[in-house]
């Protein structure tokens, strides 16, 4: 039956590790909990879940962490990492927890004109107050998630603002998105040579961006020294081998979990795989996530069969997301650009069946026919002729089990990464107090 589902929640990226994140909040904002231990400012969106998984692999390292919040959402409550709000809203905020830039109700009852003459000036002044954030708190480390625009906008603070070498910079690329088409751009490559070039230290979950930043000047020495990681700090694996539900032969569910349209992944050449395929797939059932309107318009358009095997979700708790992966026999994750996707290796925790595009960011790491089977996104074709066989071909799916879990611990497993950040982030902050 096709449901529609607008649901709350975190969706495939690992939000939920082990140990369970304990932030618990802070007497009062300007009072650092650990006096005397590194100061990390992380500047990136608040309400992405890459975010949060990746901050709460330093829960128990004692650093004193805060987050610049982009404009762009708000931190959940309950989780209670010291972050400065730059977004407009009305929400109540805790203030042991949460600063925030513009007064509560400035924008919801401010007339249009004054709004719209308002937001036109509002990255200055969010630059300003980062700049005195960085002059007041002092931070040792500054971490910036992505380089569009986390990583360009503290460039433009320390240049304008005179903060070059105020803290030790850390910059973490997100996945092919920040680089894969801007540097064929010569505008935007230029840029973001001379970003990639002042970054201490550049963190990226996949060789290839790497390679573009040396072709760019970048310096061996400001790669990461714990190499490639993944954005979301990699995956609880015992938390999700814990939800696999018997031999994936024996599973009749497909999970899309990025059923959305971007410059970075298209849904249409999906939904023609499964109209021109439909008759080669046995019996299953298709949770699509993370929909989009624009999706969710097309798929009224499908077989009447195809919709009835369908489930739409926007976003879902993050429980049953993991009950949906156990239950897959197949991950569906075609794209058109990406890094080492933590879909991936969701699916690989939990005996899921990926298939994934031929990326120069994911070939390095599989072999198809073994661990995957590739599908470029824009072949409607190749989408139908990866399912038909991975829904059919009980052997494939069971002998990948093995192989696949042994290549997440060996790449993604959280447990392993943990202490590698930690140590990470210890010798960028003692290299700032011996400068």
């Amino acid at each position: 039956m096709t449901t529609v589902q607008e649901a709350s929640g975190d969706v495939g990226t690992g939000r939920s590790p082990l140990p369970a994140p304990s932030w618990q909040p802070p007497s009062r904002f300007d009072a650092d909990s650990f006096p005397g231990r590194p100061r990390i400012l992380f500047v990136g969106h608040a309400e992405s879940s890459h975010t949060h998984a990746w901050i709460d692999l330093l829960v128990a390292a004692r650093f004193n962490v805060r987050l610049f919040a982009l404009p762009s959402g708000l931190p959940p409550d309950d989780w209670h990492v010291r972050t400065y709000v730059t977004a407009p809203s009305d929400r109540p905020l805790d203030l042991r927890s949460r600063q925030r830039l513009y007064p509560a109700g400035r924008f919801i009852r401010a007339p249009m004109r004054a709004y719209a003459r308002f937001v036109a000036g509002d990255r200055a002044l969010e630059q300003r107050w980062l700049a005195r954030i960085l002059r007041e708190w002092k931070p040792d480390i500054v971490h910036t998630l992505g380089i569009d625009p986390a990583g360009e906008m503290f460039f433009d603070v320390r240049r304008d603002h005179e903060l070059e070498g105020a803290s030790r910079w850390l910059l973490q690329t997100r996945g092919g998105s920040d680089l894969a088409l801007s540097r064929f751009d010569p505008v935007r490559a230029n840029r973001l040579a001379q970003v990639l070039r002042e970054a201490d230290t550049i963190l990226s979950d996949n060789a290839v961006n790497f390679e573009i930043a040396l072709d760019w000047g970048v310096s061996p020495e400001q790669l990461s020294p714990i190499g490639t990681v993944p954005g979301t700090g990699g995956v609880d694996i015992e938390l999700l081998a814990a939800h696999a539900a018997g031999q994936p032969s024996t599973r009749r569910v497909i999970v899309w979990p990025k059923a959305y349209e971007c410059p970075w992944s298209k849904a249409l050449p999906v939904f023609e795989a499964l109209s021109q395929h439909w008759h080669r797939l046995p019996p299953c059932e298709i949770h699509m996530l993370a929909t989009v309107p624009e999706v969710r318009m097309w798929f009224n358009a499908l077989p009447a069969a195809v919709k009835r095997a369908c489930h739409l979700d926007d976003r879902i708790p993050r429980a049953e997301l993991l009950s949906v992966m156990g239950r897959s026999r197949v991950m569906l994750a075609p794209s058109l650009v990406d890094g080492t996707p933590n879909s991936m290796f969701e699916a690989m925790a939990t005996g899921a069946f990926p298939i994934l595009s031929p990326l120069a960011t994911i070939r390095p790491l599989v072999t198809e026919g073994r661990n995957v089977l590739f599908a470029r996104n824009l072949y409607p074709d190749e989408i139908g002729d990866a399912l038909a066989r991975a829904m059919n071909d009980d052997h494939l799916v069971d002998d990948a089990v093995e192989e696949n879990l042994a290549l997440v611990r060996a790449l993604a497993d959280r447990a392993t990464i943990q202490p590698r950040v930690v140590a990470m982030y210890e010798s960028l902050a003692g290299a700032r107090s011996a400068t």
